[in-house]
């Protein structure tokens, strides 16, 4: 857990980052949906803005309770849930990730020791803590963003194809 510093550092320029990215990215190109299941990339955009505020509560979780459970989220899961998030503006959700993510980070901030070596539970994984939580957004928030580059930018016959 020596890298904390790092992982907050990161959640904090991804909202920069993602912003300068999706401004580069042709509007032609926002809603090309590359094949059947795959998300267009205003949806992947849409997706990581619309998740924070579930994300923002189980940090609140792990502040607050000594053993968190949590049920998991699986976009498309479910007889209410869509196949593909919905469509938000690109300004409205980019400026919903960073509002998020802004409160995010001064919960995570003013965590303690203890509170980063928290254990909760989730049926997903081995393993669950504030600290791998926190760790796992960064890598959430970087894999959308490699998978718009390779909607935009990737010719169809090296295209990933997620099943």
């Amino acid at each position: 857990m020596q890298d904390i510093r790092d992982l907050l550092e990161g959640l904090k320029r991804t909202p920069g980052i993602l912003s300068s990215f999706v401004k580069s990215i042709p509007e032609s190109r926002m809603d090309l949906r590359r094949g059947e299941g795959f998300w267009t990339i205003a949806e992947h955009v849409s997706h990581l803005a619309q998740v924070q505020p579930m994300l923002f509560e189980r940090f609140q979780r792990f502040m607050n309770e000594d053993h968190p459970e949590f049920v998991p989220y699986i976009p498309g899961d479910g007889k209410d849930e869509p196949d593909t998030p919905p469509r938000l503006d690109m300004t409205v959700a980019l400026e919903q990730f960073a509002q998020y993510r802004n409160r995010e980070l001064v919960l995570l901030e003013g965590a303690d020791d203890i509170t980063w070596q928290k254990r909760g539970t989730h049926p997903e994984y081995e393993d669950y803590s504030l600290y791998i939580l926190v760790r796992h957004l960064l890598m959430h928030d970087y894999w959308h963003m490699y998978r718009m580059e390779e909607l935009w930018l990737t010719r169809d016959a090296y295209l990933t194809k997620l099943e």
